[in-house]
């Protein structure tokens, strides 16, 4: 299942990644014609979470879950699988008694406009790439099937590699 996963190590708070969730969720998915003339726009699907000295940040967005809890403590069915077992929110069915919001445990589903639950639909019909992924200036965010190699994990890799002292021909093995 196609996730978004997150590089906190590479996040550098800038909201770039919300700012553009919000323009791809508006009607007229344009950031100038969004701001300027649309009365409400909607809610982020995900959000940045910063240390409060700004030292850590990184980009919550929904885990799609194999046993999603928010899915199964929705009391109208408003939360469903579709084909391809992304967990949707369908508006016409909330009731906005937001257990949903209680049960999810990284606080990727939100109280949206109105009465309302809100999450990551992965700009599903909108785009092939969410528009979160594609903003990041950092590429802390990546749409992917498995978790990716982490860069931290790669660059240990690569610095353990080159710090190998090399081989010297004729030395001798120590057994």
């Amino acid at each position: 299942m196609r996730r978004i996963y997150t590089w906190e190590d590479v996040c550098i708070g800038c909201h770039l990644c919300e700012l553009a969730c919000v323009v791809a969720q508006s009607s007229s998915s344009n950031p100038v014609v969004a701001y300027r003339n649309e009365s409400l726009l909607p809610a982020p699907r995900l959000r940045v979470v910063e240390e409060a000295n700004g030292s850590f940040s990184f980009a919550s967005t929904c885990h799609q879950c194999e046993e999603p809890l928010c899915l199964y403590s929705c009391l109208t069915g408003a939360l469903y699988r579709d084909e391809r077992g992304l967990v949707r929110v369908e508006a016409a069915r909330c009731v906005g008694c937001w257990t949903c919001v209680l049960a999810c445990p990284y606080g990727a589903i939100r109280p949206g406009a109105g009465a309302t639950s809100v999450k990551c639909d992965l700009c599903q019909g909108r785009r092939e790439t969410p528009a979160c992924v594609e903003a990041c200036p950092n590429g802390a965010l990546a749409l992917a099937e498995e978790p990716p190699v982490r860069w931290r994990e790669v660059a240990t890799l690569l610095d353990q590699q080159f710090r190998a002292e090399p081989v010297q021909e004729g030395a001798k093995s120590v057994a």
